[in-house]
């Protein structure tokens, strides 16, 4: 952070400016590290750390948050956002994780090699759109195969209009074509999953250094370098986001966002005779018609279905999945009740 620093250069916004009382003594904040219990923020000109307050840790303060603070200095009062990243927690809680706020650009990162999964990608290019993300596929250790063109034809194939790029992240001139989303006042993020060169990547759009891990031989896949979120800032005025790899990224409430990945078969689903279309074998279903004509790949369809039911699961809350579960315990205990009636009550 700089001294320098306006609000217009942390990325303020007139949505922001519209929650804001025109007499309020309350000063807008953006978060750019988040901690146990303390956040770091700037204010236009300064920066300060604060102790969160229960009252203030329970608004749910993620990093690129937009805050209002008072003469404590305390957090008043979370913005509402343009958009967050967020998914399930691991566990069986069910607790929602945020990842980041307020992000222009989401910079999806995977590599060229094992680590390149279409189904992944099509996970996260999910998450990009339900959060109002520009999200831009950036294929990285471009230098280690003959090329890249494989690559680049199948992530551009899986949304209209998707950018990808391919780069040696170690590069500052390749990396140059990512100038355009990291202007004054812009905020990136990186997602992608360990050892593919986010930590790599962060260096050399910064210019600051971080400890990077190197990939393991027996599956090409790194350890986790970043543990933390946080704001970086960069050469050409915008601002970095960086998180932790995260291998099991799960879709939480983006059911529209799948509709923004999958266009082909979502524009095919409302053609279908019945509304209700399982897309299976019914009459007049449009889906099936697309696959057998060769318009549609069946596998877009089993993954777009894939996703569909993971993001319905994970996006019960906890006593709706508390009460299916015990319904299925009961119907379960109620069939082994009847199997075993008529075997005449042997287990």
């Amino acid at each position: 952070m700089s001294a320098s620093d306006s609000l217009q250069n942390l990325g303020w916004r007139s949505f922001f400016q519209a929650q804001v009382e025109l007499n309020s003594d309350l000063r807008p904040a953006r978060v750019m590290n988040v901690h146990r219990g303390r956040i770091d923020v700037a204010f236009d000109g300064e920066s300060a750390a604060i102790d969160l307050s229960a009252k203030a840790a329970a608004m749910g303060i993620t990093v690129g948050d937009w805050v209002l603070v008072d003469d404590g200095p305390q957090v008043a009062q979370r913005l509402d956002r343009i958009g967050v990243f967020q998914r399930r927690a691991a566990g069986t809680t069910g607790d929602i994780q945020l990842i980041a706020a307020n992000v222009d650009t989401l910079f999806i990162v995977t590599s060229a090699n094992r680590d390149f999964n279409v189904a992944r990608l099509e996970r996260y290019l999910a998450i990009a759109h339900d959060a109002g993300a520009f999200p831009v596929v950036v294929i990285t250790k471009a230098d280690t195969v003959d090329s890249a063109d494989d690559y680049v034809a199948a992530a551009s194939g899986l949304s209209p209009g998707l950018l990808v790029e391919a780069l040696d992240a170690r590069s500052a001139e390749q990396v140059g074509v990512l100038k355009p989303w990291c202007e004054e006042g812009q905020t990136v993020a990186l997602l992608g999953s360990s050892g593919v060169g986010k930590s790599t990547l962060t260096n050399t759009l910064t210019g600051h250094h971080q400890v990077t891990s190197e990939v393991r031989d027996d599956d090409q896949r790194g350890r986790h370098t970043t543990t933390s979120r946080s704001m970086h800032r960069m050469p050409h005025g915008g601002w970095l986001i960086d998180t932790p790899g995260m291998r099991e990224l799960q879709l939480v409430d983006v059911g529209d966002a799948l509709d923004d990945v999958f266009p082909e078969v979502a524009a095919l689903a409302g053609m279908c005779r019945f509304t209700d279309c399982a897309h299976e074998a019914e009459p007049g279903c449009a889906i099936q018609a697309a696959i057998a004509a060769g318009t549609l790949d069946p596998e877009r369809l089993r993954r777009y279905r894939k996703l569909q039911s993971e993001d319905r699961r994970n996006s019960e809350s906890i006593a709706e999945r508390r009460s299916r579960d015990r319904s299925l315990g009961k119907m379960y205990k109620s069939v082994l009740a009847g199997k075993r009636s008529e075997k005449g009550g042997k287990p």
